[in-house]
């Protein structure tokens, strides 16, 4: 059933079409990787050729679908004092299909995005202890309850700090066991590799991360450590070259080589390594850029199993965007 309207911008007309959500049901699970590029296009395909049947072909040049088809928005949280929010927009932005946005700390809503990052770097009050007083901004009242109603949040090194402060997620991070900051590039192996962040990423995969923190040593007690472990919490574990977990792979003392962690309902993860500086080739390697994408399969998943609303102009490609909404 197609519900339509139409409106003109910039002497394009738009037809804004609201899909029923049958047509966009493809999968038995929302929230796994697409089995084929082919099934994950072939709900949008069904909606268009619906449209072209009844408003004619003419407005419509149908050829392959983006395999993307909601650009994503991703809100950045800035906080003063930090300084790799620009690294987490320009990784983000780089990636086709995404969007990221600045959003200021005393912000109080995150409606209008579809996943949250806290980004590396600093946060006011650090000098206490690292997120202490950034989990107080006005904006964490929306990280928090946007989390516990499912939305994904991903904290890198100090957002990190903030999520196990928030009690976002469990354990703590403390200061590195050589007392010395660390920048260099480690390698992590995927521990976990059915996440919402590790999409795409067979169990034992080696991601080349860099890291640069002072206090990113993770410590939890051990009743936390073992549900952890019980619960596949444990995403990211610091490995050598072999993908061997072994002690002279760790940069910072954390326990049991833990590099990031993910809540019981897996929507929140936490590392110290930094994606965003890992997010293109030239940087020295890529790999960052697979959590960002695993994110954007995860969301992509979860609206196909909503309703969807397609906007298509009569231009010369096809311009369709679906974007969750509630009916």
């Amino acid at each position: 059933m197609l519900d339509t309207s139409t409106s003109t911008v910039d002497g394009a007309t738009i037809i804004e079409v609201r899909v029923d959500r049958r047509l966009t049901e493809r999968r038995s699970n929302p929230y796994g990787p697409p089995s084929s590029a082919e099934e994950e296009r072939q709900p949008v395909a069904s909606a268009l050729d619906q449209i072209a049947s009844r408003y004619g072909r003419n407005f419509l040049r149908v050829g392959t679908p983006a395999a993307t088809v909601h650009r994503m928005k991703f809100a950045v949280i800035q906080f003063p004092g930090s300084n790799c929010d620009q690294d987490c927009v320009a990784g983000i932005n780089g990636l086709d299909g995404l969007r990221a946005e600045y959003v200021w700390h005393k912000e109080t809503s995150l409606d209008d995005y579809d996943a949250i990052v806290l980004p590396g770097g600093f946060a006011y009050g650090d000098y206490l202890r690292c997120g202490a007083i950034a989990r107080f901004s006005p904006v964490m009242g929306a990280v928090i309850s946007d989390a516990r109603a499912g939305k994904l949040v991903l904290g890198t090194c100090n957002g990190f700090q903030i999520l196990c402060e928030a009690g976002l997620l469990p354990g703590a991070l403390v200061r590195n066991r050589s007392l010395r900051f660390v920048c260099d590039m480690v390698i992590t192996r995927v521990e976990v590799d059915d996440s919402s962040f590790t999409h795409g990423c067979p169990k034992g995969t080696l991601l080349r991360l860099p890291v640069a923190h002072g206090e990113g040593c993770f410590y939890a007690d051990a009743e936390t450590l073992r549900q952890l472990n019980a619960n596949e919490q444990v995403i990211l574990r610091y490995a050598d070259r072999k993908g061997r977990i072994v002690p002279e792979a760790n940069p910072n003392g954390s326990i049991e080589n833990i590099a990031g962690i993910c809540n019981r309902e897996r929507n929140v993860f936490g590392l110290m390594p930094h994606p965003d500086r890992a997010s293109d080739a030239r940087l020295g390697s890529a790999d960052g850029a697979k959590i960002f994408r695993s994110m954007m399969q995860t969301v992509s998943a979860a609206a196909s199993h909503s309703t969807g609303i397609l906007r298509v102009t009569n231009s010369n490609r096809l311009d369709a965007e679906a974007t969750s909404a509630v009916a």
